[in-house]
């Protein structure tokens, strides 16, 4: 959508006296990215966002269970598809705004090694997590947490799951995982790109990206909530998510976003 046509959708929802506020339910994985679209997305249409960061499958239920958020924003494009399945979302309104990227990370003073290419992506294999400096390694909860499936799988996909299964602690999202690893209470988490490049882990550890072919992909889609009352600014943010500007701000953070 150009910039033109995103400023008539918007006059028009400011016309019609709608609220100028949007509750968005966000996943963790978006806490920084966010941060900069909120912005950007006020300045433009001034409409503020109220975001709520959780994991995409505690906001599925929560949707379901009639939560009244404006907006979903889901690591994990499944959910927004199942809410659209139970006529629970704005029909049309669903899209794919980018694919996030696992990676592992470990703290500066980490006795741990793995070979990378020039891009950060791990060559070899992850048997260091077997090592004696590794009590505890952070997932987030692969029952609601997208990226929880998918350190699942990539521990699956090295052979090494059944062995450290034991090590494995629970973050309640993918935020909450990084805090364990940037606290000290795991030697390692599997985390989201768009988190581990954010100056608070970038100065406390570094990073592995994770070969994409080692983890399902992590579609993240984004709707409209049927319930929602302020339907026209809440097509509006997703228009402008899908504007050149927004689209520089997640890859900034390590996202890929679809080709236009």
């Amino acid at each position: 959508m150009s910039a033109r046509r995103l400023f008539i959708v918007l006059l028009l929802a400011l016309a019609s006296g709608s609220a100028q506020e949007l509750k968005v339910a966000a996943a963790s994985d978006l806490t920084a990215a966010l941060a900069k679209l909120s912005s950007a997305f006020e300045k433009e249409s001034g409409i503020r966002l109220n975001i709520s960061l959780g994991s995409s499958g505690n906001f599925f239920a929560q949707i379901e269970n009639g939560a009244p958020f404006d907006v979903f924003l889901s690591a994990d494009k499944s959910y927004p598809e199942k809410l659209q399945e139970s006529a629970l979302t704005e029909p049309g309104t669903l899209f794919t705004y980018a694919r996030g990227k696992l990676v592992l990370w470990i703290p500066a003073n980490s006795p741990l090694h793995f070979a990378a290419d020039g891009n950060g992506v791990l060559t070899g294999d992850l048997n260091s997590l077997s090592g004696p400096s590794v009590q505890r390694i952070a997932i987030a909860n692969p029952e609601h947490a997208p990226y929880g499936r998918a350190a699942e799988a990539v521990l699956r996909h090295y052979g090494i799951y059944d062995r450290l299964r034991p090590r494995l602690v629970l973050g309640e999202n993918i935020s909450q995982t990084a805090q364990f690893g940037q606290s000290g209470n795991a030697q390692a988490a599997f985390i989201a790109m768009a988190i581990a490049v954010t100056p608070e882990m970038k100065g406390n550890g570094h990073f592995f990206v994770l070969p994409q072919e080692s983890y399902p992909p992590l579609d993240q889609a984004a709707v409209v909530l049927r319930s929602s009352r302020n339907k026209a600014e809440a097509q509006g943010f997703l228009k402008f998510l899908e504007s050149a500007q927004a689209r520089r701000i997640l890859s900034e953070f390590g996202f890929e976003v679809p080709a236009k």
